[in-house]
Order: structure tokens, then sequence, then C-alpha cells
């Protein structure tokens, strides 16, 4: 069936709205992608500010000791008593100075070797994603006026036990921690809740003479390698690694949704598309219909219109016939005139023979039907046709099973007539026919009729039954025709099939035995 215009116009709209669709649910999936890394990029902003917050809550005098403030880090690495952070979603902090090295750090290690990496903002990989100052920690935590942020310094000495001066000699000793204080939880909320000083000078302003206080376990430091603690131990800003897991959770649940939505206008498509092919079927069928209708109804009328002419022509015919036979039976009539007249006659039989032929092709096959000895009939047709086998001395055998069928008596011996007539014009002179009845189940026969002629070609077996197609030079095409028209009435099946070695088999087949 060749594809209309109506049809390329409607398949090409349904594949313009799955291709929009797909465009669409791509854009989704690549906006739900950006939020949720917007989401994670929030969410690494707000623990920098919350670890600016703690810093400038924990420094003295611009200073914090490495192991308070890598207990702090830990802590919020580790997300205890943090509703900021969640379970496994930070998995490590580092602290750089104004030359990017490291001066603290917490969780798992970060690779800062690369010439690039310090460069870029962000580095996402399959499991997490490393972000680079999410905010300016260093002027975050630089103070009012100053420019210095918050430096990192070494832990004090050990505490000499031996000590106990408390006025803050050298050996002054490290205060303890109350038994209500705990361990590291309540190192990160007291440092969050740290406040500034009252008073305008900032916390970590300079002492007398302009210089800055050291801690009493640096004093033993000289000025440039104090200097040098300060450049190198400067917060001036720091790196984050952060899991990915949920964001790739919510992008592979987010693709499934996508997936699972492009499936189902897949489907619709596929659906839609069959549904129009059933119905341009349907339609172009019901069109086919209305027009084998109209045919079949034209046909019926020349048919009838055909029948009526051929039974009529028989009348005229008959008296041309008439009247040759009395010219020929006149008394004193020429040789030439009676040959003539004889020829007549001849001709006139042969068209009063393909008349009757025809009308008995056209009339409807209206069926009887009786139970009947398929030998009996078989018989009474060979005797019928003794005068033409004894001709060309043809031998016809009957053989198979002693059967009873229902069928129309007359229209299987008209069927049967012409079959063997057929295979009678078929063979040469001392030809072979056999007539085969055999039983093939229990409720149907089958009725063959075979012969040594030449047999029918392979590319004829399946024009040989419609009408005026004849392989026979004295055939009238009909014979066959209304062979299957019979075989149809009844339900069975007629074909053609090759004799080996030699010949052509007629089997009708479906015959119902009687009960």
């Amino acid at each position: 069936m060749e594809m209309t215009r109506r049809s390329l116009l409607v398949y090409g709209l349904l594949a313009a709205v799955w291709v929009l669709v797909l465009g669409w649910q791509i854009e989704e999936h690549s906006r739900v992608k950006n939020v949720a890394k917007t989401d994670l990029r929030n969410r690494s902003r707000d623990i920098a500010n919350t670890l600016s917050a703690i810093i400038r809550g924990m420094r003295f005098r611009g200073q914090i000791p490495r192991d308070r403030l890598e207990s702090v880090l830990n802590e919020l690495v580790n997300g205890h008593s943090n509703e900021l952070v969640k379970s496994s979603e930070l998995l490590s902090i580092v602290l750089l100075n104004a030359t990017n090295q490291q001066v603290a750090s917490a969780g798992s290690p970060i690779d800062l070797q690369r010439e690039d990496f310090l460069q870029e903002g962000e580095h996402w990989g399959q499991r997490g994603v490393i972000l680079v100052n999410p905010v300016d920690l260093g002027a975050a935590l630089a103070s009012e006026g100053f420019t210095n942020p918050t430096v990192v310094i070494p832990p004090p000495p050990p505490r000499d036990t031996s000590n106990t001066n408390r006025d803050g000699g050298r050996g002054f000793p490290r205060r303890e921690a109350r038994p209500d204080e705990g361990g590291p939880t309540n190192l990160l909320a007291a440092a969050a809740s740290n406040a500034a000083p009252p008073g305008n000078r900032p916390p970590d302003a300079p002492g007398r003479g302009g210089r800055t206080r050291r801690p009493f376990w640096l004093r033993g430091m000289n000025d440039r390698e104090y200097q040098n603690l300060m450049e190198t131990g400067a917060v001036h800003g720091f790196v984050l690694a952060m899991s990915t897991e949920a964001f790739q959770a919510a992008c592979t649940r987010d693709l499934w949704l996508r997936a699972f939505i492009i499936l189902l206008a897949t489907i619709s498509v596929l659906g839609s598309a069959l549904a129009w092919r059933n119905l341009s079927k349907t339609s172009e069928l019901q069109m086919r219909l209305i027009r084998a209708s109209e045919m079949n109804t034209h046909l019926k009328e020349m048919n009838l219109a055909a029948a009526g002419l051929a039974h009529e022509t028989r009348n005229p015919l008959n008296i041309i016939r008439g009247l040759a036979q009395m010219i020929s039976k006149q008394p004193g009539t020429l040789p030439e005139t009676q040959k003539k007249s004889r020829e007549i006659i001849d001709e006139a039989d042969k068209v009063a023979a393909q008349l009757n032929e025809f009308i008995n092709y056209s009339r409807p096959r209206e069926v009887r039907r009786s139970v009947l000895a398929l030998g009996s009939v078989v018989a009474e047709v060979v005797r019928a046709l003794n005068y033409d086998l004894d001709e060309k001395k043809i031998a016809l055998q009957i053989k198979g099973d002693v059967l009873s069928i229902e069928a129309d008596e007359q229209l299987l011996r008209q069927a049967l007539f012409n079959l063997i007539l057929n295979a009678i014009q078929a063979v040469d002179g001392n030809g072979e026919i056999l007539v085969v009845a055999e039983k093939r189940n229990p409720s149907e026969a089958v009725l063959e009729v075979r012969d040594n002629g030449p047999g029918v070609p392979a590319d004829r077996r399946s024009e040989i039954f419609k009408p005026y197609f004849t392989t026979q030079e004295k055939g009238t095409g009909l014979g066959l025709a209304v062979v299957q028209q019979i075989v149809l009435a009844h339900g069975w099946e007629v074909e053609c099939l090759p004799n080996e070695p030699r010949g052509a088999i007629f089997r009708i087949t479906h015959l119902k035995l009687a009960s």
C-alpha cells in the first residue's frame, strides 16, 4: 500500500511530537541537574560562612592554635551535632595561606599539586566535588581596620604539672575542661556562639608600642622567625571537598523519571501511528469493498443479461440447424450442398454446446445435500463416457474405499463428468485414467482423478480453473471452472497436482463422510 500524503503528514507530526517530548525531557533533566548542583554550592557557602564564624569566635588576638582549630574542623567534617552538614556530605576541609599552602586540614586528604587546581572554582568528579574558596575567607576573617587575617599557630607545649603557678608565667597551665563541657562537640558549639568582646578595640589589636603580643610559648622566637610564622600561618582561603552521592542519587531518580516519560511518549506515538495505519487500511478496505460491491452488482446484471442472450440465441441456432438438416435430406440435393449442410450442422452443434456450458456456468449453484454412495456415482459417470473411452482406447480404473458422502447428486455427477472428460481429452490413445476415493480421517474423504497425459505446467496450475482458460484446442475453458463452482458450493477444495512420472492429478478434498 502506497503511503498517502495525509499519512505522511500524520507520521511526521507524530515524529515531531516525540522529538519535542524527548528534547523537553532532556532539557528538564539538565535543569534538575543544575538545580542540584546549585543546592550543593549553596550548602558549601553555608558551611563556609559557618566555618568563618567559628574561626572568628575561636581566635584570640588574631591567632588560633592548630590543635584546637583542627579539632573543630574534624567535628565539622564528621557532622556531629550539626544540622547544617548532612552525614557524610562534607568529606574534607583544607585551610590555605596566601601562597596556597596548607595551613590546617581535616578529613580525607586533597591533592593540591595541580597548577590549575586552585585557579578553577570547582572540580566535579564521580564521587565528589572540590570547591575552592566558596566565600572570600580572608576578607571574612580580617578585622575592621586591619588587613591581617587570622593566623594559625602551633599548639602550646604540654602543661608542666610540677608548676602550680597561675600567674601566666613560663609554667602557666592550660585550663582543664569542666566535666560538663564534654569533648569536641562543646568546642564547636562554644566557638560558634562566642561573640566579639565589647568595646571599640578589636580583640586582636596590637598591644602597647604597636606590636602584637605573642603567646608565651612563642616568645622564644626572634622577630624574623615570628614574622615568617605569621605569613605562612595566615588563613587566606580554603578548599572544601563534598560528596556528590546525594547529587548523583537525585540525578539518577530524575533520569529514571525522564526515561519513563520518554517511554510512555514513545508507546503513545507508536500506538497512535498504528491506530492511524489501521484506520487508513480500514478506510481503504471499505472503499474497495464498496467498489467491489458495485462491480459485483454490475457483473451480476451482465451475467443475467449474457445468460438471457445465450438462452435466446439457442432458438434461432436450432432453427438454423433444423433447416440445414432439412436441406441435406431433401431428394435431389447435390453432394456439395449436403456437405455444406453437414458443416452448418456441426458448427451449430459446437455453438450450442458452448452456449449450454455458458448457461450452466452462469446458473446459481443451490446445493441439496443427500447421502450418496460415491462408488455408484463414479460408475454411472464412467458408463456415460464409455463411448469416448472406447473411441480413444483409454483404460479407466476405479479404486479406493467404499464410501458414503453428503453431497448434491446432480452437481457431483456434473463435476465428475467434467473432470473425467477433461482427462479423456488430455491423454492420447492407449492412455490410462485412474479414479481413486480414499478416507482421509473419520469425517473426511478425498477423491482424485489421475491421468498419464502431458500434465499441466507449474505456472498454469493456478489459472486452469479460471473461466475460458484452456490448454486444449477443442476445449471451451468452462469445464474446470464449473467444477470449481460446484466444489466451492459444497465447501470442498480442488487443486491440480503433477502425477509422477507423467500426467496430472485433480484432487477434491474435504468431502464430508455420511455419519
